[in-house]
């Protein structure tokens, strides 16, 4: 008897519990070798008072098993609960988040029939490290992390997706005209890479304007990888595109354990209607079977579903008006189960991969290197204050009394960003929360020791500092942006 694959199984929330009943359905009877260990998570673990969704030996069956097959979870609002999905992404370091978008005209209405595009989104850092403060009464702070190891892995990832499915162009999507530095790192990163793939057509987007065209023009794009925000934006908008997001699956890929989904959300709404379109987390376990080796069975499925399409096999997310026939869930994936073994005649078939070339259709390796260590100079320091006067100029006269014995001298003082002093606009709406710049005098004087006797006669006038930032050169090169308007 063949061996069989230990996967870790979670059913979910909303209507997850129905839409994974039908999946493993057509796996069984596709012929899946796969052992399921099934693992509750999401909101009654939440409910139950763990703030994190998820048991201990949960995490012990995803660990041992490095397989996971997850239907959608509801994260309960309020309450401070953190997501579940992007906590076991970034435990488990599921760096890779990989969705393709398939048009599936003229049996799925759309507009675009021709998208056939996948995203590669970094998945573990940006806006989603969730790191976030109250500041003052009036200001909120998330921090936006992203490092060059973050970024190197993806886009090689992306680069080797392209090559192994003969992808012809991959297109990087940034805000590095705003974001200078962070996503700055993420283009800088991918336009050094691109030099290795020199059969690989490459181009560089802002975000907001790719987007757009994604909107407009779907099937111009064939690749496209991005940081973490903008690649869960685009990759919902290239799905709805194809008729429905509903269809979606997506693979979450990392060097130890990988976790398999639709896209789509536990849809409350629906839930125990029976409605529900399986396609999503079905095409999310094809990408499973073919990470774990099992080709053919992947094939097979994929190859059945198509049939069913064809025929006419529709549930009511994707049915066309009038369309007497719509199909439950289960009675979807029973015209999926029909036609295993046979071959769609309108759509290309889909081959099962050789696995010396399909097994690193997923899979993930160590692909980036630790820079060498840069000369990194402390040259001043960033102070922010919870400062209620909307007068920048009492503001610096409080903190120049406090500088009179401090080697640092103050440059500029922001409000959220933009420089209020000096020579500030009074056009210019302030809030609670000011950024004091303060550049070291002399060589000697970038140094803890001189910073936090800085802080100390700050202190002593009385003015509330929230948060600071020291300023550092690497190699020479400034590691700190300028004040909007300096």
């Amino acid at each position: 008897m063949p061996h069989k694959t230990p996967i870790t199984v979670a059913y979910g929330d909303g209507i997850g519990p129905e839409i994974m009943q039908a999946t493993l359905a057509i796996l069984d009877a596709a012929g899946a070798q796969i052992e399921p260990e099934v693992i509750e998570i999401g909101e009654r673990v939440y409910l139950s008072g763990n703030s994190a969704g998820i048991e201990a030996s949960a995490w012990e069956s995803l660990r041992r098993t490095k397989v996971f097959l997850k239907a959608p979870i509801t994260t309960p609002s309020g309450g401070g609960y953190k997501s579940l999905n992007v906590t076991v992404r970034k435990t488990l370091g599921l760096y890779a988040n990989v969705r393709p978008c398939v048009s599936y005209a003229p049996f799925v209405e759309t507009l675009h029939p021709k998208i056939d595009l996948v995203i590669v989104r970094e998945n573990e850092e940006d806006l989603y490290a969730g790191i976030e403060h109250r500041q003052t009464d009036d200001v909120y702070q998330c921090l936006k992390l992203i490092s060059r190891p973050g970024c190197e892995k993806i886009v090689r990832y992306a680069f080797e997706y392209a090559r192994r499915h003969g992808r012809k162009k991959v297109t990087c999507m940034t805000k590095d005209n705003i974001m200078k530095m962070s996503d700055g790192l993420f283009h800088k990163v991918f336009d050094d890479m691109a030099v290795d793939y020199p059969e690989i057509k490459t181009e560089h987007m802002i975000i907001d304007i790719g987007t757009a065209r994604m909107a407009d023009r779907p099937e111009q794009f064939d690749v496209v990888v991005t940081p973490n925000l903008y690649g869960d934006i685009i990759s919902d908008v290239a799905a709805e595109l194809t008729g429905s997001v509903g269809l979606a699956g997506s693979a979450n890929i990392g060097e130890h354990v990988a976790m398999f989904e639709a896209i789509h959300g536990s849809a409350p709404d629906i839930t125990g209607k029976g409605i529900a379109n399986p396609s999503g987390l079905l095409h999310g376990a094809v990408m499973m079977l073919q990470h774990i080796g099992q080709h053919d069975v992947a094939a097979k499925i994929h190859n059945a579903w198509l049939c069913a399409i064809e025929d006419g096999a529709h549930t009511a997310d994707i049915a066309k008006a009038g369309d007497p026939s719509i199909l439950s869930t289960a009675q979807f994936a029973d015209a999926v189960m029909q036609r295993l073994g046979q071959s769609p005649t309108k759509f290309k078939a889909i081959d099962a991969l050789a696995p010396t070339d399909a097994a690193s259709s997923t899979t993930s390796k160590k692909t980036y290197q630790s820079p060498p260590k840069s000369a990194k100079a402390m040259v001043g320091v960033d102070v922010f204050f919870h400062w209620n006067d909307s007068n920048a100029n009492a503001l610096a006269t409080k903190v120049l009394a406090a500088l009179a014995e401090q080697p640092f001298s103050l440059q500029m003082i922001t409000n959220r960003g933009v420089k209020v002093w000096p020579n500030g606009f009074p056009e210019t709406f302030c809030t609670d929360h000011w950024r004091c710049r303060f550049m070291a005098t002399d060589a000697t004087s970038g140094n803890h020791e001189a910073i936090i006797g800085l802080l100390s006669a700050i202190r002593a006038t009385g003015l509330d500092f929230i948060k600071m930032e020291n300023l550092y050169t690497f190699n020479g090169e400034p590691g700190f942006a300028l004040g909007q308007g300096q």
